[in-house]
């Protein structure tokens, strides 16, 4: 009781904490995580605070120093470099040696007699020295000798403001006066390819040119090569396993199938098995564990989906009835989301007395993949399942596997999508894909860079999906294929397509829906990847020039430019030294040509507005020599609604501008 009424100091208003610390924040390998809090005290002492911080399966604390701001405020930092969880928290304490010299000073600076001071400032530094050891003990007990012996009583041994005697106070800091505050907080660190991916979806049955002919892994792992020169470095493929008979969908969704139709990938499951089987015509295990093989040696990573949820044929629907729900006349609940109906899946009932079974086959469906080889899920609709249950799933597979990345398919409601997040997902898919107008990019935006969010969500951009044709791209033509794209791979350093449809710029939807006209959800597609009109350079352009500029490997380094046109959108994206800076500008209008005046913050840049400067625009490959904060720029979609501009500030030297002009 005593120790503890020592403790004068408050600690509050942390930050980053996430729902009181009910939640972790989620940081990359190699990312710095940056630390403030409120810390004060009664009375006039100094104080001193320290963030504590270790990997969580650790019992060593590590110490970082914080920096008082202003206004009570203090901030810190600490390096994350594993992939796994650590944990942090605050100490603060009163600081009787820099109150002494901050006082011993005061007193130095009008002479006063400052004798008795000194025997002062002895006292707290044996008390240092009675807690301290090795080295640490002699300087400290040399140090207090000193201020004993001195004979000079309007001055103070120059040692004794030394940055080593701050160092060891804050080292043998008394631990009565220290106060922790009350929680440890959690950081979800992920390996590099959550927070900077390129992802390519196709469907695997869909890889021959053979006429009515069903491909295999084996053409799948024909086209690796392609993927990986295009840039991509995640092939992702959807549902592999059986696919139901009953119920199966013939083309664009209609109840109507014939012999040939294929059904959809995501009615999981058939009399060959269900989610830890193969679909018999695209191949066996040891096929697929080469697939992942030849992703690996091209630099990819093959991704693959998981779906819970099952076709009415499904071994679980005789085998586990328990775990579905029936209707009134004793048949299964079909899935529904009015007024869509999907009469080749039953949903899992995970309301069903049986949860605790339920669960741990679920579970174990990850397992499986993941021993298989598979560390990257893509989750199909994991906000029609309970958070508790991803939870838990989540948890315990990166316990063992910290390495696997989820990818959450969740467009829904903005909180919905931020919980998923909070419980575990890496990643996310968002509202990109739906947003068009300058405003409405910049607002969406700065909410998930700037906002709380950015402590927790992983946004991943997709232009477009097998399931999501949006109206832009149905309208817009190549140029909305190619500003959209541009769009996805600067704004987010996570982005995907799926690929043959978008790099062939394919816009046929359903009347009044942004949905594709014969969807390869339903039937087996024939891609000629080299057709007139592909967007395959562009791919290739922006996919190398995100590897090269490591501005655009994060999100969080964008920053909104003003330019006087509400058709064009400007932004940057910087290093934080600075070193490599690109300004993005795009035009929405994919028709009309489109002229603005950009304004950048050359001063914050720390380039010299009397001085040229060049400008490399990376899709054209030109160069160009600007000077000064503003610049007038034209669009013509008809030539590209895109530039992308790599500054380099140090050009003084005079052979670089002959090499220019």
């Amino acid at each position: 009781m005593t120790a503890a009424g020592r403790k004068r100091i408050t600690i509050e208003n942390v930050w980053p904490e996430i729902d009181c610390g009910r939640y972790p924040i989620r940081r990359i390998s190699g990312e710095i995580v940056q630390l403030q809090a409120d810390i004060f005290a009664d009375g006039h002492e100094e104080l001193a605070a320290v963030i504590l911080y270790r990997f969580a399966s650790r019992e060593h604390w590590q110490e970082a120093p914080m920096r008082h701001l202003d206004n009570d405020r203090w901030r810190g930092e600490f390096p994350v470099s594993e992939i796994g969880e650590y944990v942090y928290t605050i100490e603060g304490w009163l600081d009787p040696f820099a109150s002494w010299k901050r006082d011993m000073a005061k007193r130095l600076e009008v002479k006063q007699d400052v004798s008795v001071e000194l025997l002062i400032g002895a006292e707290i530094l044996e008390s240092m020295a009675a807690r301290a050891e090795g080295a640490g003990r002699d300087v400290l007990t040399k140090a207090a000798r000193g201020l004993r012996n001195w004979q000079k009583p309007r001055s103070a041994p120059q040692n004794v403001f030394s940055a080593e005697l701050e160092r060891l106070s804050s080292r043998y800091r008394d631990p009565d006066l220290v106060y922790r505050y009350g929680k440890e907080l959690a950081v979800q660190v992920e390996r590099a390819k959550a927070g900077f991916s390129a992802w390519y979806e196709l469907f695997p049955r869909s890889c021959t040119n053979e006429e009515g002919g069903h491909s295999t892994f084996k053409d799948v792992e024909a086209l690796v090569p392609d993927v990986a020169e295009l840039g991509f470095d995640v092939l992702y493929l959807p549902p592999i396993h059986p696919i139901g008979r009953t119920n199966r969908k013939g083309k664009n969704n209609t109840t109507e199938c014939g012999p040939e139709d294929p059904g959809s990938p995501w009615a999981i499951g058939a009399e060959e098995g269900g989610h830890k089987e193969i679909h018999p015509q695209l191949g066996s295990l040891e096929e697929l564990r080469s697939l992942a093989a030849a992703c690996e040696r091209h630099g990819l990573e093959l991704a693959l989906d998981i779906a819970f949820q099952c076709s009415p044929d499904h071994p679980y629907v005789k085998q586990h009835p328990e775990w579905f729900k029936l209707r009134p006349d004793g048949s299964i609940q079909f899935a529904e989301n009015p007024p869509k109906k999907y009469e080749d899946i039953v949903p899992i009932n995970f309301e069903t007395a049986a949860w605790e079974s339920l669960w741990e086959e679920l579970i174990g469906v990850v397992q499986y993949w993941v021993d298989q080889g598979i560390r990257i899920f893509r989750v199909d609709n994991p906000h029609t399942k309970p958070f508790v249950f991803w939870e838990n799933l989540i948890s315990r597979i990166k316990t063992r596997h910290p390495e696997v990345i989820f990818l959450a398919e969740a467009f829904t409601r903005p909180k919905v999508m931020y919980k998923l997040a909070k419980l575990g997902f890496t990643q996310s898919y968002t509202y990109f894909t739906w947003r068009n107008t300058k405003q409405e990019f910049s607002d969406y935006l700065r909410e998930l860079t700037r906002g709380p969010v950015r402590q927790y969500f992983l946004p991943n951009f997709w232009p477009n999906t097998p399931d999501i044709l949006p109206e832009h791209l149905q309208y817009g033509g190549r140029t909305a294929f190619v500003a959209r794209l541009v769009l996805a791979a600067t704004l987010s350093a996570n982005y995907g397509i799926y690929g043959p449809a978008y790099e062939l710029c394919v816009n046929s939807a359903l009347p009044e829906r942004e949905e594709y006209l014969d969807a390869e959800k339903y039937e087996i597609k024939r891609w000629d990847r080299n057709r007139r009109g592909n967007i395959r350079e562009v791919l290739r352009k922006v996919n190398r020039i995100r590897r090269e500029n490591p501005a655009l490997q994060s999100t969080y380094t964008l920053s909104f430019l003003p330019i006087d046109n509400e058709n064009l959108l400007a932004y940057a994206k910087t290093t934080e030294d600075r070193s490599n800076l690109l300004v993005i500008v795009v035009n929405l209008d994919p028709y009309q040509s489109h002229s603005g005046e950009l304004t950048m913050p050359l001063e914050e840049w720390k380039i010299s507005a009397k001085l040229p400067f060049m400008a490399h625009e990376l899709l054209a490959d030109t160069r160009h020599i600007w000077q000064g904060p503003t610049r007038k720029l034209t669009l013509d979609p008809a030539q590209s609604p895109a530039a992308i501009f790599r500054l380099h500030h140090r050009l003084h030297r005079e052979q670089d501008f002959d090499y220019f002009m």
